[in-house]
């Protein structure tokens, strides 16, 4: 699996991945979107520093996105997965790839019913910290520099 940066060509993609129902009943905002909202939203994202959003690949295919967001110096991940691979641990393999590239503090906020994603959060070395409003909080702790090739080799 490889990540690469999102790009605007993969705005369609993007947006019929988002709009899969198994995916917005996970989300938090559970409303299909529109393509007008999703393009302009894409461009926030793509310009804004404290964001980074990106493709998983498989052999050259795309599988998914993941995403971290930068708030209150802890980059939060998200993800979806492409439907067509969805069960094939997907999910896991980009989220344990970025959160071994990044050593600062990492989050998620999971629905307290998508235990896949609850999953997926402790696989990537993140532990539950509290339940507020239904949603499950992770965090893992900045990684010493020497730390992350040794968080590598856990996995």
């Amino acid at each position: 699996m490889m990540l690469r940066s999102v790009v605007m060509q993969d705005a369609d993609m993007l947006l019929t991945w988002r709009n899969d129902q198994e995916t917005r009943k996970a989300s938090h905002s559970t409303a299909e979107v529109g393509r007008d909202e999703h393009m302009a939203w894409l461009r926030r994202k793509l310009t804004n520093p404290a964001c980074r959003l990106f493709i998983a690949e498989e052999n050259g295919v795309p599988v998914g996105t993941i995403r971290a967001d930068l708030v209150e110096d802890v980059w939060e991940l998200s993800w979806t997965t492409a439907p067509e691979v969805r069960g094939q641990g997907i999910a896991t393999r980009m989220a344990v790839l970025l959160a071994c590239l990044i050593a600062e503090p990492i989050g998620a906020e999971v629905k307290v019913d998508n235990l896949a994603s609850a999953r997926i959060a402790e696989r990537a070395g993140m532990t539950f910290e509290r339940e507020t409003g239904g949603i499950l909080h992770y965090r893992r702790a900045a990684l010493a520099k020497s730390g992350v090739l040794a968080h590598l080799l856990e996995k």
